[in-house]
């Protein structure tokens, strides 16, 4: 199955799902309302809606609770793009000038946490108690994963396990509720509900590795973002990780002088650590990782009947890959 096919089989979902945003951030606070529908507005992918949606059809889902679920998702997601451009002290989001940049570090910091207490309130409203349980356990996770990123920071001694813990917990949870919120509203066996939500998670850490690997591989108009980007905010990721496995030790203490430069680094510098990435493959092992998470992922729909919202699903793990190849 196309990815688009995937796209139309959920259009509908989408629209109302968005639809529901505008009347959630009605708030009587003019900047809530202004800095909620900016972010909300500013070309995201609804990668999480979409799984959700799509596993809410896998599951045979009669009802409409999942639109507001999905939007439940998408708030939290949010919420946390937010308050990452503030840590980061990022410029960009998705190609245009991120929201911190537009109206400050507070603004975004308190619409993060207005978007994070209306997700549960919408969750209260549309969810039970198991959803609730697995979406307070996932913004745990969650804030585990960015502070555990934080204390990582510019450390060129990040391990590859130190790096996956960052990312199942700051990324791929919340992909894996997405999953699981889906498989709990249509009311699935327990298995069925463990393999969704372990979809989700080989799913999520694979979207993160590809989107590690554009940082180096993309251009600026495509990534949204400047090149490099995740190097001058002190982020080391998984091609960086593996070079440095197999780097010279004049390369390791290139990589590490620039990373502790606090972003500090001119354009040559940044072609320099890319060439070391490429030269001991960085970008290859980190693509083979994602596919090999990918892979799993996939098995684990093997418990589901072949039809065409399996296919989807099996369709959007593909895609996870190909966009970035």
């Amino acid at each position: 199955m196309h990815i688009q096919e995937v796209f139309d089989l959920i259009k509908d979902d989408v629209r109302q799902m968005e639809e529901g945003f505008r009347k959630n951030l009605n708030s009587d606070v003019y900047l809530v309302s202004k800095v909620g529908e900016y972010i909300l507005n500013s070309g995201g992918k609804r990668f999480r809606p979409m799984v959700l949606f799509l596993c809410s059809r896998l599951c045979k889902y009669k009802g409409d609770r999942h639109v507001a679920l999905a939007g439940v998702v998408e708030f939290i997601h949010t919420a946390t793009l937010l308050h990452d451009d503030v840590v980061d002290n990022a410029h960009l989001r998705r190609g245009a000038v991120s929201a911190n940049t537009v109206w400050g570090d507070g603004a975004s910091i308190l619409v993060g946490d207005y978007l994070l207490s209306k997700a549960f309130s919408l969750a209260v409203l549309h969810g039970d108690m198991r959803i609730l349980k697995v979406l307070s356990h996932t913004t745990t996770r969650m804030a585990e994963g960015e502070v555990l990123q934080l204390l990582k920071h510019s450390d060129a001694a990040t391990t590859e396990k130190e790096y996956l813990d960052v990312v199942t917990n700051k990324t791929a949870v919340l992909i894996s509720a997405a999953c699981q919120v889906a498989a709990i509203t249509g009311g699935v066996s327990l298995e069925k509900e463990a393999a969704l939500a372990s979809y989700g998670m080989g799913l999520g850490i694979a979207y993160q590795l590809m989107d590690d690997c554009l940082d180096y591989v993309s251009t600026d108009e495509d990534l949204g973002k400047s090149i490099g980007n995740d190097l001058r905010e002190g982020k080391v990721t998984m091609p960086l990780i593996y070079a440095s496995t197999k780097a010279t030790e004049a390369e390791r203490a290139l990589i590490k002088e620039t990373l502790e430069s606090d972003g500090e680094f001119t354009d040559t510098r940044l072609r320099e650590i890319i060439a070391i990435i490429n030269q001991h493959g960085g970008i290859e092992y980190s693509v083979n990782r994602a596919r090999a998470y990918v892979e799993g992922a996939k098995r684990h729909l093997d418990v589901f009947e072949p039809d065409t919202e399996r296919a989807a699903l099996l369709a959007v793990a593909d895609f996870v890959i190909e966009r970035s190849c």
